[in-house]
Parts: structure tokens; sequence; C-alpha cells
């Protein structure tokens, strides 16, 4: 039987890699690496780092595949991303069938974690559900940006009795979202936080969390999104891509 793994590698720093990872990287025949093009190069130079770092039999091998891109579809959201999860389930269909033996295991390195808005383990379920492939997934979690970007600012997600939502800047733009007291966003690539109606809240914002490009900036919104605006402008020209979390905090009740 063929045996998958899906490894959350963390949100970008090597030493993010739990006990766990680095026992389940040294089981793997295979590594897939889903290319997205060359601006994104140091996303697949990263996993082959943590491999060569954490793997003592030199064994395994690399198979690299294009990896579908969304169509950008402000009328149809929800049409473009099941599309594009169509797209990837055939390249994962191919990469299954045809480079992974029956005896083999292969991987799937997920940048954070497999279980925070990432496509990986509905595409495996989809696959299994159609009946064309047949395999065991075993998941290892990973640390994620929302928990690189607390640990990189100092503060808890939450504060104490209080609630807290993980939701996108899409959700957040159109006001879909609801009254928790710490509100953290990801998939923000419309500034998105500049119309929070209440310009008091606080920002902890990050991107390219735990690598050596990361920024870090915090303030009240009204102080700082300019700034965040045109820092988060300047990096991705720079790097041709950006992965950015930020949360956002209510002003404290008065007693």
């Amino acid at each position: 039987m063929k045996q998958l793994l899906v490894i959350g590698i963390g949100a970008g720093n090597p030493e993010y890699i739990t006990m766990q990872a680095v026992n389940a990287l040294n089981r793997v025949d295979v590594f897939f690496l889903m290319d997205k093009g060359q601006s994104k190069d140091k996303l697949i130079d990263l996993r082959r780092e943590i491999c060569k770092r954490y793997i003592t039999d030199p064994a395994y091998r690399f198979v690299e595949a294009h990896s579908p891109e969304r169509v950008r579809s402000d009328v149809d959201y929800d049409a473009s991303v099941v599309d594009l999860n169509r797209d990837k389930q055939q390249t994962f269909e191919r990469l299954i069938n045809e480079e992974m033996k029956d005896d083999e295991c292969a991987a799937f390195l997920v940048w954070g974690d497999p279980s925070l808005y990432d496509s990986t383990l509905r595409i495996l379920q989809a696959i299994l559900d159609s009946g064309r492939c047949t395999f065991n997934v075993e998941v290892i979690p990973g640390i994620s940006s929302v928990q690189a970007l607390a640990a990189q600012h100092k503060v808890p997600l939450n504060r104490i009795g209080r609630s807290i939502e993980i939701t996108t800047g899409r959700r957040l733009a159109a006001g879909q979202v609801s009254d928790a007291d710490s509100l953290v966003v990801m998939l923000d690539a419309e500034d998105s936080y500049q119309q929070v109606a209440d310009q008091e809240q606080q920002i902890y914002w990050g991107a390219y969390l735990g690598t050596p490009d990361e920024i870090l900036i915090c303030g009240k919104l009204k102080d700082v999104a300019e700034e965040i605006e045109r820092v988060r402008k300047a990096a991705r020209l720079a790097n041709g891509w950006i992965m950015d979390t930020y949360l956002l905090r209510k002003p404290e009740s008065p007693e």
C-alpha cells in the first residue's frame, strides 16, 4: 500500500520543524514539490534545506510538478477555487500514480500547518473518494504563521476569557466577520485592515515570518496602517511574492 505523509513544516524557519516531523521526514522515499514559479523559488529551496538538514539517509528523491494557479476572478471566487483544486487534484493523482511504487512512502511538505487554509488534505480525500488511487494518509502538524506571529510579537492570541476568530482578508473586507475580541487575518491581498471602522484597534502584522526576510510592525491601526501598506508593497516588489498575517485586537473595555 502506498503511504502519503502530509507534513507541516512551519512558517519559514527550519527550526520550526517538530521532532515528529523529523521522524516522518526520515521515512520518506519521494518528496513531491509543487513549483509555483521562479519568484517563489525560496519556498522550494527551504523544503530542500529542511530535508538536507534533518534526513540522515540521502536515498530520498524529489519530484517537482507545476502548481496550478487560481484564475483571479472577483465575480465568482468560490468557482475559481473549485477549478483550482480540480487542477491540483489531477496533478496529485499523476504524481501518486506515476512517481511512486506501491511499497513507497511519499510526502507533501505543507507550509505552516496542513489544517489551516491549505487544500492538500481536501484534495487527497477527493482522490480517495474518486477510487482512482489507493493509499494511506498520515498528517503531521506544524507551527502555523498564526503561532509564529504571536511568538514574534510576544503576545498571546487571545485575552483571558475572550473570543478569537481566524479569517481571510476577503471576508474582512466584505464585513463577514464576527464580533470576536481578537481577529487573525490571513490571505489578505488587498490591505483590508484599512477598511476596519475602529481604527483604534491594535494591529500586530508580520510578513515572511521565521525567515531572514521577516518584517514586523505593530501599533494602533490609525498610526501604522499606511506604513504597513507601504512596506508590504515594497517587500512584494522586491521578492516577487509575500505571505503575511496579522492580528487585530479591540481596545480594552473600561472597567
